[in-house]
């Protein structure tokens, strides 16, 4: 986990660089890290991006105390376990780490709202889609059954065809990060999502 410690103490920093006390955490990998209009996109929700590149959903779980320190929300995002099925893990492994996830925010900061984004279908991991579905399929499914602050956000659905082919537009031309697009379906989805629940 050492690769990421220039990443994690900048985020260790980041709390002290805003103009107000951060009410809303997005923590994740690059697809959080990357979203460059999120403080104009959720500024009525006074955010903070805590995402770092490349990022697997175990480092998450890993740097969690450390990086959420000194932060009091009143909600999180979460975008993580990508990069984990991308390396080789299981969807088993990642719903492990879900759960470790889980454990780790209840206890640092009780019951607030917490919101997972899906898994996205990435083009250039197209050949493993099926793992990235039944990922989704057992944290949706956790989530359901846990049924306490954790809300489930699929954005899957939104960024296929109807033969599950990730939508072109919807990425740069790595086939792997979003495009302009792809930020605003996003900011539509989970905006409407973090509504319900205000």
């Amino acid at each position: 986990m050492y690769w990421y410690e220039e990443d994690v103490k900048e985020l260790e920093k980041r709390s002290r660089q805003l103009p107000y006390e951060p009410e809303t955490l997005f923590y994740g990998s690059s697809s959080i890290r990357l979203w460059e209009n999120l403080y104009t996109d959720f500024a009525d929700l006074k955010p903070v991006n805590l995402g770092f590149g490349g990022s697997t959903l175990a480092a998450c779980v890993w740097f969690f105390k450390r990086i959420m320190l000194t932060y009091n929300p009143k909600r999180m995002v979460v975008y993580a376990g990508d990069n984990d099925l991308g390396d080789g893990r299981t969807p088993e492994e990642v719903y492990i780490f879900f759960r470790q996830l889980m454990v780790e925010v209840s206890s640092r900061f009780g019951n607030i709202p917490c919101y997972y984004i899906s898994l996205k279908p990435s083009i250039n991991r197209r050949n493993i889609i099926d793992r990235f579905k039944y990922t989704n399929n057992l944290i949706e499914t956790e989530i359901v059954k846990s049924g306490n602050n954790w809300h489930f956000i699929n954005i899957f659905s939104h960024m296929v065809d109807a033969g599950d082919h990730p939508k072109g537009k919807y990425f740069v031309n790595d086939g792997l990060h979003l495009s302009k697009e792809g930020y605003e379906l996003w900011k539509q989805v989970v905006s409407d999502h973090l509504k319900v629940h205000h």
